[in-house]
Parts: C-alpha cells; sequence; structure tokens
C-alpha cells in the first residue's frame, strides 16, 4: 500500500466552449491536461507557472471542489470520486483550501468568530458548548488575538485576514491543506509572516501543503519539492534544491532568471521568452511550449515530449533533455 496521503494521476479537466442558441459544445479548454503528483504526509509540494497554466483548477480538481473530465486522485488511498456524497462528506474536513483573496471568501455580515467556527458546527466535530473555544485557540495559533473573534472582516488588514482564512481551514484539524496564491495579494514583509507561520503550523500539526503560487522566491522557502506547470501540463518536477541548482526545462530556465537575487554579482542572465502563452482552447501541436523555445527543433513542433526521469527522481518533459 503506497504511503502517499495524495495522489494525483493522469488527471485532466477540461471546460466545455459553448456557443450559439442551443449551447453546443463547439470545443474545450484543457484548463488541466494529464498531471500526475504524489504528496507524502508532512510534505510540502509547490506547484507554480505562469498564470492561466491550470494550477487553481489542479488544486480545486484535487479534493472535488470541481468535478474532473478523467483520471484518477486518490486521499488516504481512498478515490475520493468513487465516493457518495455523504461520504465524501465526512473526508472533507481533512483536505482544506486557502484562498488566494481572502477577503471575497469571508461573509463581510458574519464576524470571523463565527465564519471560523460554522465548519465545525456543519460537521458536528465539536458541541455547541465548545466550539467557541476552539475558535480562540486556533486564532491564537494564527498569531491572532481573543478579542479578534468578535470583529468583523472589513476590520481587519490584508494580512490579518489571510490568517483568518488559515484559522478556518486548520480548525478542522486537515492532514492536507491546498493554499492557492495564499500570499500574493500581500506585501513582502507580510508575505514572510505567513510562509513562517505555515512552517510552524506544519511543525506543530504535520501538515502537508499542495502550495499553488507563480513565486518561485516564495516557494523556494517553502516547499520541499516542486512542480513547473505550463499550459495545462506538468514539464518538470524536482526536490527544490535540484531544481534550482540544475533547471532542465527551458520554460523553468526562463522562470528562475526572473528570480531576483540578494547578491548583485551573482544575477543571473536574464531570459525572455518571445510571443504570448497560447490558448487552451487550441494548444500548439506536440510540445506546448515549442511556440515560445528558443530552442525548438522541428521534432518539437511535431512530438509529445515524455514526462520521463532524467535522474534522481528529476523528472522533465523536453525532447533536448
Amino acid at each position: 500500500m503506497s504511503d502517499a496521503l495524495l495522489e494525483i494521476s493522469h488527471l485532466k479537466k477540461y471546460f466545455p466552449i459553448q456557443k450559439g442558441l442551443l449551447n453546443r459544445t463547439v470545443g474545450h479548454v484543457k484548463a488541466v491536461d494529464d498531471i500526475s503528483i504524489t504528496i507524502r504526509p508532512g510534505e510540502t509540494f509547490g506547484l507554480v507557472g505562469e498564470s492561466g497554466s491550470g494550477k487553481s483548477t489542479v488544486g480545486r480538481t484535487a479534493i472535488r471542489l470541481i468535478e474532473k473530465t478523467s483520471g484518477e486522485v486518490k486521499f488516504k488511498g481512498i478515490n475520493i470520486y468513487d465516493l457518495p456524497p455523504e461520504e465524501l462528506r465526512k473526508l472533507r474536513p481533512s483536505m482544506q483550501l486557502i484562498f488566494q483573496d481572502p477577503y471575497s471568501s469571508l461573509n463581510p455580515r458574519i464576524r470571523v468568530g463565527d465564519a471560523i467556527g460554522e465548519a465545525l458546527l456543519d460537521h458536528g466535530l465539536v458541541p455547541k458548548a465548545e466550539i467557541r473555544d476552539r475558535v480562540l485557540e486556533v486564532l491564537q495559533s494564527c498569531g491572532l488575538s481573543s478579542y479578534h473573534i468578535d470583529r468583523f472582516p472589513h476590520e481587519f488588514s490584508g494580512g490579518q485576514r489571510q490568517r483568518i482564512g488559515i484559522a478556518r481551514a486548520l480548525v478542522l484539524n486537515p492532514d492536507l491543506i491546498i493554499a492557492d496564491e495564499p500570499v500574493s495579494a500581500l506585501d513582502v514583509s507580510i508575505q514572510a509572516q505567513i510562509i513562517n507561520l505555515f512552517r510552524k503550523l506544519q511543525e506543530t500539526r504535520g501538515l502537508a501543503y499542495l502550495f499553488i503560487s507563480h513565486d518561485l522566491s516564495v516557494v523556494e522557502h517553502l516547499c520541499t519539492r516542486i512542480g513547473v506547470m505550463y499550459l495545462g501540463s506538468m514539464v518538470e518536477t524536482a526536490t527544490r534544491d535540484e531544481l534550482f541548482k540544475n533547471p532542465l526545462h527551458p520554460y523553468t530556465k526562463a522562470l528562475l532568471s526572473a528570480v531576483p537575487v540578494p547578491i548583485p554579482k551573482l544575477k543571473r542572465e536574464r531570459i525572455v521568452l518571445k510571443g504570448d502563452i497560447p490558448s487552451p482552447s487550441n494548444p500548439p501541436s506536440g510540445c506546448k511550449f515549442h511556440t515560445r523555445c528558443p530552442f525548438a527543433v522541428a521534432r518539437c513542433k511535431e512530438e509529445v515530449p515524455e514526462f520521463r526521469d532524467a535522474g534522481g527522481g528529476h523528472f522533465v518533459a523536453c525532447h533536448l533533455v
């Protein structure tokens, strides 16, 4: 039996394009196109790529907030897409999602204490008389004070709202948290505080994260393994140290070249990609990256590269490697 907490195998999610008075399907947006990820207990897997590459769709499909087109998702060895609604509901507390914009995910008319505690009440995990104490405990573990429990969302700063979002996920005592761009809207100093909070919670609670981001400098500080997505497909996965030390895919090299370095003398050569990312409704044939790749050859336009092990668990999808 696998020791993986989350196993995503050949996952695909296509959204139909409908036109005309009869809303006929005339095509599909291939948001996620054959993705496989394994996350073990206590591990942080970083998923990076440009906006529109399908990262958020992977996260939502992985916990069945939206339905897959094909593929398989197992959580603790259980195929969640085989579960009836009542069984899936029992599994929900173990896998939680932290949204990119915490303010839009909070009801402005509900006090944050009620917003955090409503899931406990809904799932019947804690007696009603004990919910407030549980919420206070979680708020304090996320760096907020007890008096914050009776305030409304508009009374908090951006960083505090994100802490509330984290608290709302933690209150159910999950094993897996999918963090969808949780620090992208925050100032750099606040980002560091939230990243440190993620680390602390992982150490004290043994959490596993699927950390979705477009910022490789943030991913470098938090993740143990990293996967790079382009236009719905995975192009490279490796351990954090291996990926930053020895990137193999041209797209990964371009992303890393844009990461600021603290020592000017160590400045990387900037790689500027030409053109725009193609439409996921009409992706290029062969390697999806060949339209922007400076090293593309004729084979890249015709054959889809195999996602293979380049050595030591470093996987890459490129004909040139």
